[in-house]
């Protein structure tokens, strides 16, 4: 009997996971939904070892080539062409790769009869729940070709802010590798042949010298035990992150963080908003687009906050009210959602939010890595100064010796 492997909630809204046997997708939902369980997501077991195949050995869909491929798609639905046909064209003009396989299947299940949302439900590591239900509110409404337009905008935003990420991270990330490069080089090699002129004299070195030695020694002598403790604390982690409560604390942790909590912090809330927007305005309900936005949301401790706010929703409370009395929310969010609820505007001022907070996240990465480069560079200096130092002191006592 086939295995299907869920994530969902419990009756209590409590997350758990594992997997359920059962001769096809319906029995599985059935089954789980009897024992009190309602799946967020599901899937065959096979299926997903097959797509960690081809996502580990094959090359993997990037946010650039679904941007420009739902594009296309918006503008051949708005030039009213017949999705079927729309996804056949799209196929044909891709290169050999995972996304023309995709939508090789997705035309084989529009043609016996399928709608698009649900044929693209059935590629979860290309479409996500966020994406497959905008669709799906653009079929009932009519408007497929507008919802795939902002559909196509937000991911090339994310795109862009992904980018810039990115190349925000690079130098540092060179400058750390080529510094620690240099150290290792140093202790490793340099070190080791200058040592043997100090034995030879048997002069007294000073502490900064032994400390450089002893270290060099160290890593000469048990550089496969910081290889081993490396590779340990890499399993370590991964075992832990296994486990969803383990998960939650990392996630607390690090929008705890001093500087990158306030940045990570500043990212989610924007997708949080443009996402939560571009549902509302494509018209799927507000709690239902609550639910799929937490899932959207990356950070555990803000999607456990809005799977809450959804429940208060359910009971008969308000957006604005909901957010107001979790702290993840910050007071402009708060205001900007009430004040969009009273006017009816509520999707654009989302929209106006998440921009908002984008820009916030721009305007601090680059502030901050503005910072950390000069830092970077004065750290990698001092660090070779040290063992420069350490070298030289004892040549400079030899020579007064000399003289």
């Amino acid at each position: 009997m086939p295995t299907f492997r869920y994530s969902a909630y419990t009756a209590a809204g409590k997350e758990t996971a594992g997997t359920v046997e059962a001769e096809n997708l319906k029995e599985a939902r059935l089954r789980l939904r009897r024992d009190g369980i309602f799946p967020r997501e599901l899937a065959s077991a096979e299926e997903e070892a097959r797509g960690a195949a081809r996502s580990l050995f094959g090359k993997r869909v990037g946010l650039g080539e679904l941007a420009l491929v739902t594009r296309r798609l918006a503008t051949l639905v708005g030039s009213q062409v017949p999705v079927f046909e729309a996804v056949t064209t799209l196929g044909e003009q891709e290169s050999a790769g995972e996304l023309k396989k995709a939508l090789g299947r997705v035309r084989e299940r529009l043609a016996e009869g399928g709608s698009l949302s649900r044929a693209l439900a059935l590629e979860p590591r290309l479409f996500s729940e966020s994406y497959v239900s905008m669709v799906a509110a653009g079929e009932a409404s009519g408007a497929l070709d507008a919802v795939l337009e902002r559909l196509a905008q937000f991911l090339e935003e994310q795109r862009a802010i992904k980018g810039k990420v990115t190349a925000a991270l690079a130098y540092p990330l060179l400058m750390t590798v080529v510094g620690g490069g240099v150290m290792l080089f140093l202790l490793a090699f340099v070190i080791p042949k200058i040592v043997t002129i100090f034995q030879d004299n048997k002069a007294v070195l000073p502490l900064i010298t032994i400390i450089v030695i002893k270290t060099s020694t160290f890593i000469r002598g048990f550089w496969w035990a910081l290889l081993v403790a490396a590779a340990g604390l890499v399993w370590l982690y991964r075992r832990l992150m296994a486990r969803e409560e383990h998960r939650l604390r990392r996630d607390r942790l690090i929008i705890r963080l001093p500087l990158a909590g306030m940045l990570v912090q500043r990212l989610v809330l924007s997708r949080f908003a443009k996402v939560l927007g571009l549902l509302l305005a494509a018209g799927v309900p507000v709690i239902r687009a609550l639910e799929i936005t937490g899932d959207a949301v990356v950070n555990r401790e803000y999607r456990g906050a809005l799977h809450g706010i959804a429940a208060e929703l359910a009971e008969g409370g308000s957006l604005s009210g909901a957010m107001k009395s979790r702290p993840l929310f910050p007071p402009l969010l708060v205001h900007m959602v009430a004040v969009g609820e009273k006017g009816g505007e509520l999707e654009e001022m989302l929209g106006k939010a998440g921009s908002a907070f984008e820009r916030e996240f721009e305007s601090s990465v680059s502030t901050v890595m503005s910072l950390l480069e000069p830092l970077l560079v004065l750290a990698m200096g001092l660090a070779v100064g040290f063992v420069v130092v350490a070298v030289l002191l004892p040549i400079f006592e030899l020579n007064q010796l000399i003289r």
